[in-house]
């Protein structure tokens, strides 16, 4: 047995750890006494929920989300939550109001976000999985960070009762891990219909298959923006296809050049809405300076919420104002169909889309980095599959300058079984 608080201390992947707290409640379940780890916008019964927010620091969770219970049914065991992207925006995981985490391969580097406690426990083998959230590429992009596997499934294949709202209509469920067949296994434990999120599917009993009996793909071509070490790894993922013998073929997809100004529309807004709840009155933060209502409302706000999550909700209060809406979040739902049109017609004649994860490696810490705006832009490659619904699934491909390189598959929706058998075909 690992000593998981020694071997976290200099990557501070967990914001609480302990394994005495679970038991494993089924020994013959096909997940019996696998530890985990969940992130910590995620409920589970007895730990604490902060969403790495100062304003939720003190809240313990009286109750499982619906992942979490079926996990426990199956019989794993969550030993700890992991940090993150204060409420899941951000992605480096520098903005946790508990301090960042580090890249297991280099400390000096993040490990992605919001999702990046996840990640990184799982790349330094201190649980052999762990939950996390997607909204814009949350499990994807830190698991390309770190060397692992992330996997964003469906919207509405796993139910979200019991994951802190972000952005209702983006936010999703998933798994990371360094085994394919276990984030599989893991996903296929925790999806399925479930009468508390109204929003959640039954998923297909059958599985999906390749349109013409094998799996065809397709590729985003153009000048995409890519550092050389990521372009590397993405036309030897191309070639490594095209030397298998499946069919690829380039694809541009022009309404990419708006999906950016598009998330951050349909994020903000949604998020401004859902964080309103947190007002200093029923739990979480309430200042001790409050004299009026509205007083205590404004300082525990202030004092409870980071400089990015302020900004975020300034922003989606903004393009819902009035006079506002139309001019902002209308026309971006319009412009989210089109980008939704495009998609359908990509696998309507294919059924892998591959793409990279990030322009980049992992970036470091803090102004040697990537700024907070750059971090933004960059998210162009993940943000689609959460503004389609679709699933997609983050693998790694190699290594540059000791640092992972990762790519990523999209598929049709509740495709995610071509997904595994893509990256099985293709690693």
């Amino acid at each position: 047995m690992i000593d998981v608080l020694a071997k976290d201390k200099d990557i501070h992947s967990f914001l609480e750890y302990d394994d005495t707290k679970k038991k494993c409640k089924n020994p013959n379940g096909p997940l019996a006494n696998i530890p985990c780890g969940v992130k910590d916008n995620i409920a589970v019964e007895g730990f604490h929920l902060t969403c790495a927010s100062k304003i939720l620091e003190n809240f313990v969770s009286p109750y499982n989300a619906t992942a979490v219970e079926k996990l426990e049914e199956a019989g794993a065991v969550v030993v700890g939550k992991t940090n993150m992207d204060e409420f899941g925006m951000g992605s480096s995981t520098d903005f946790s109001a508990f301090g960042g985490t580090n890249n297991p391969w280099n400390k000096e580097y993040v490990t992605g976000g919001s999702s990046g406690g996840s990640a990184a426990a799982v790349a330094a083998d201190l649980v052999p999985f762990a939950l996390g959230s997607d909204t814009g590429g949350s499990i994807r992009q830190p698991a390309a960070f770190c060397g692992v596997y992330g996997l964003k499934p469906t919207y509405g294949a796993v139910s979200r009762y019991g994951l802190v709202a972000y952005a209702s209509s983006l936010d999703v469920i998933g798994v990371l891990s360094k085994d394919l067949d276990l984030t599989e296994k893991v996903f296929k434990v925790i999806r399925g219909q479930d009468w508390r999120d109204q929003t959640s599917i039954a998923y297909p009993e059958e599985p999906a298959k390749p349109r013409n009996g094998k799996l065809s793909f397709t590729y985003l071509e153009g000048d995409l923006g890519l550092t050389p070490e990521i372009e590397k790894g993405y036309k030897a993922l191309i070639q490594k296809i095209k030397d298998k013998g499946f069919e690829i073929k380039g694809v541009q997809v022009p309404s990419l050049e708006y999906v950016i100004p598009v998330y951050y529309t349909i994020a903000t807004a949604e998020a401004s809405a859902n964080l309103a709840r947190y007002n200093g009155i029923r739990y979480g933060h309430r200042s001790k300076e409050g004299e009026t209502p509205m007083d205590l409302m404004e300082k525990s706000r202030n004092e409870g919420f980071g400089d990015e999550v302020k900004l975020r909700i300034l922003l989606g209060t903004y393009v819902l104002r009035s006079g506002f809406q139309d001019q902002y979040y209308i026309k971006a739902q319009k412009i989210r169909t089109k980008v939704i049109d495009d998609f359908k017609k990509i696998f309507s004649t294919s059924d892998i889309f591959v793409a990279p994860a990030f322009p980049s490696q992992a970036f470091k810490h803090g102004n040697a980095g990537l700024t907070a705006y750059q971090q933004k832009v960059a998210d162009k490659f993940t943000v689609t599959a959460n503004l389609t619904g679709m699933p997609a699934l983050s693998i790694p491909v190699g290594m540059e300058n000791g640092l992972p390189v990762g790519m990523q598959l999209f598929a049709n929706y509740c495709c995610e079984n071509l997904l595994f058998d893509a990256a099985r075909e293709v690693l």
